[in-house]
């Protein structure tokens, strides 16, 4: 496994290289906005982008199935699976705001074990495989060492159903608990997890094609990475809790228990 491990840690960071190329090149011109059924926008960068990433990641990994934001799914059933995206944060890109990205991940028999999380404009590239550790830009990283909430940074993102929730009341008194609060959003509160510059990141409303290469890079950085009930990223997620390990225990007692102060 080692050896398709390196081969698709080389694969990725050269399809996320292509996706940046195509990415900027529309970001300097300009491009056409289309909404698609969901009410969501797509450009020619994302599906050129996607285009481009899914050429070099065949050619490397033939036998593994590929999973990607704008052209879906050919066989999620093999034993390796790439997840794409190639531009996640379409609203920001389309908005003129450099909170975007490029996302490639690989799954193995279910399990996440590489990540590539590229954002051109913002200026950074991280990476991760699993049992390697993460990186910035070719140098390690790795998250802070908070283990107090009165010393944490909590950043929140997609959190719209969240509102409507139970545990809306349980964020609430983390935030009012913490440090300070803000919402990065996007690959951007994973960055700065990863590398230490905060300590927890809360989302109701994702997808696993937005945080499967994020999920590697957190985890692989020695943070903790599981959805708001403490299941481990899958397919089928759709929320995340994320934060160094004391401050992820913390969050998710209060979050799984409705506990406001503790």
């Amino acid at each position: 496994m080692t050896n398709t491990l390196d081969t698709a840690l080389a694969a990725a960071r050269e399809a996320a290289q292509a996706a940046a190329e195509i990415i900027l090149h529309y970001w300097r011109s300009g491009v056409e906005v289309i909404v698609k059924g969901d009410d969501t926008p797509v450009t020619a960068a994302d599906r050129e982008a996607e285009m481009a990433i899914r050429g070099i990641l065949a050619a490397a990994l033939p036998e593994a199935g590929i999973y990607g934001e704008e052209y879906g799914a050919d066989d999620t059933s093999r034993e390796y699976l790439w997840l794409v995206d190639p531009l996640d944060g379409t609203k920001s890109f389309v908005r003129r705001t450099p909170f975007f990205s490029t996302q490639i991940a690989l799954m193995h028999r279910g399990e996440l074990v590489l990540g590539v999380s590229s954002a051109p404009v913002y200026g950074e590239r991280m990476w991760a495989v699993r049992g390697r550790g993460a990186f910035l830009d070719g140098e390690p990283v790795r998250v802070a060492s908070t283990a107090r909430l009165a010393e944490a940074s909590i950043s929140t993102g997609n959190v719209k159903t969240l509102t409507a929730d139970r545990r809306w009341d349980a964020l609430g008194g983390l935030i009012r608990d913490s440090n300070r609060i803000r919402g990065y959003g996007d690959f951007c509160h994973y960055h700065l997890l990863a590398r230490g510059s905060l300590d927890l990141v809360v989302e109701s409303d994702v997808n696993i094609l937005d945080i499967a290469a994020l999920a590697v890079i957190v985890t692989e950085a020695g943070g903790i990475f599981t959805d708001l009930s403490g299941a481990a990223p899958g397919l089928d997620t759709r929320s995340v809790l994320a934060g160094t390990p004391a401050i992820h225990a913390e969050a998710l007692v209060r979050l799984t228990d409705g506990t406001i102060d503790r």
